[in-house]
């Protein structure tokens, strides 16, 4: 049968270990045989990136913001075990980072909600969807350590114009790090935040510690009361959904308590760690979030929100079958071809999309088909336990029929 074509390509790129096999099973399974794909690949394996200097991933970045539509695989950010592992020169920098600081974008995580799969939190009866700020933080810090007592300051410098803060007392040795953030990327976090909120008619809520960090916090704070005032009250108004700030420590007791609905936004930091304790209370996995980057200038991202399934990649190499869930994978190439699909008016490739996601939720939610992960928090009975592969295949054969190919 014709494949469905695609006028522009995405960006493509590949990953680690687990994840990096999973994504050639998907895209030969789920993706080739029915479209036309066109992608401009890269590839972001470990030894590659440690080969190009880490090039290759500014060179992936800068795809993105000319093709307008990346989809991500997970990858290793190495650490000094890693960088013995793979022999690599030194400690590169998270990909995720990189390129997050190249599109200075927001990224959306959202669970992929399933009929049979209940949230740990009870009261929770709708999505909490976690906008998190994907530029600076502790992500672009600089950072040392110092081995005796001694003096610290933060030091600004713009031509004959200086600034500086001094740290406490250093009593004896010990670490230092300093973050930042741009006003200018502020503002574009905010703005996406909102309109995201807009776009699917949900609360927006944003917590920081401005009690605490009266400089940093306090800035994040002001621009979005800003923003909101300047720009966002009377469309919030009209829609009758509203913005609320709150301390962090006060949203995550009022969270928990919630029924959920809302988009939370978050820092850099605080959206990495929420979005995963989110993901895990709301369904158990890691591989059951989407994740999506959107930026002010329309750049757009996808990815598979976890990481590189180390563990299992192992048990793979020694010739098992390993149960690993493909399916944070499988949506984040549904989420990028849907947004390649809406910038060119093809609407037969976003179908598609819809098509592949709504055929994964059908193994989960009526044929009881799931991997490991799943099975142990779904709701009982629970049809059978497969590995990847065959959770795929099952995929394929809703899928077909779906397409009206079986």
């Amino acid at each position: 049968m014709d494949k469905i074509g695609m006028d522009n390509a995405v960006v493509e790129m590949d990953g680690d270990e687990m994840t990096r096999v999973i994504w050639s099973w998907v895209k030969e399974s789920l993706l080739m045989p029915y479209v036309d794909l066109k992608t401009e690949y890269y590839d972001l394996h470990v030894k590659h990136r440690d080969e190009t200097d880490d090039q290759v991933t500014y060179q992936a970045g800068e795809a993105i913001k000319r093709l307008k539509v990346g989809i991500k695989c997970a990858t290793i950010t190495p650490n000094a075990e890693r960088v013995k592992e793979y022999n690599l020169k030194k400690e590169w920098p998270s990909p995720n980072a990189t390129i997050r600081k190249i599109l200075d974008g927001t990224i959306f995580r959202a669970p992929i909600v399933l009929n049979n799969v209940m949230p740990a939190v009870r009261f929770w009866k709708k999505p909490i969807v976690i906008a998190r700020h994907a530029f600076g933080d502790i992500y672009d810090a600089a950072s040392l350590r110092f081995e005796t007592e001694g003096e610290a300051e933060i030091l600004f410098r713009h031509g004959s114009v200086q600034k500086s803060v001094k740290l406490p007392a250093l009593k004896g040795a010990g670490v230092i790090e300093a973050k930042y953030n741009i006003d200018n990327s502020i503002y574009g976090f905010a703005r996406a935040s909102f309109n995201y909120a807009l776009m699917y008619h949900l609360d927006l809520w944003f917590a920081t510690k401005d009690t605490i960090s009266k400089v940093y916090d306090a800035r994040f704070k002001q621009i979005f009361q800003e923003t909101f005032e300047k720009e966002f009250k009377q469309k919030f108004d009209d829609a009758s959904i509203h913005y609320n700030y709150y301390l962090i420590d006060d949203a995550l007791a009022r969270s928990v308590r919630s029924e959920g609905g809302f988009v939370w936004a978050c820092k850099n930091y605080e959206g990495d760690i929420i979005s995963d304790l989110v993901s895990t209370a709301y369904v158990g996995t890691l591989a059951l979030m989407t994740s999506e980057l959107m930026s002010p200038e329309g750049y757009y991202e996808s990815e598979a929100a976890h990481g590189t399934v180390q563990r299992h990649y192992y048990r793979y190499l020694k010739g098992e079958k390993v149960s690993t869930n493909p399916t944070a994978i499988i949506f984040a190439w549904t989420r990028g071809l849907e947004r390649r699909a809406k910038l060119d008016g093809n609407q037969e490739l976003y179908n598609f999309s819809l098509k592949l996601e709504d055929a994964v939720k059908l193994t989960i939610e009526k044929d009881r088909i799931m991997t490991q992960d799943v099975a142990n928090v779904a709701e009982k009975p629970v049809g059978a336990v497969v590995d990847t592969q065959s959770f795929i295949s099952a995929v394929k054969a809703n899928l077909d029929k779906m397409l009206g190919r079986a």
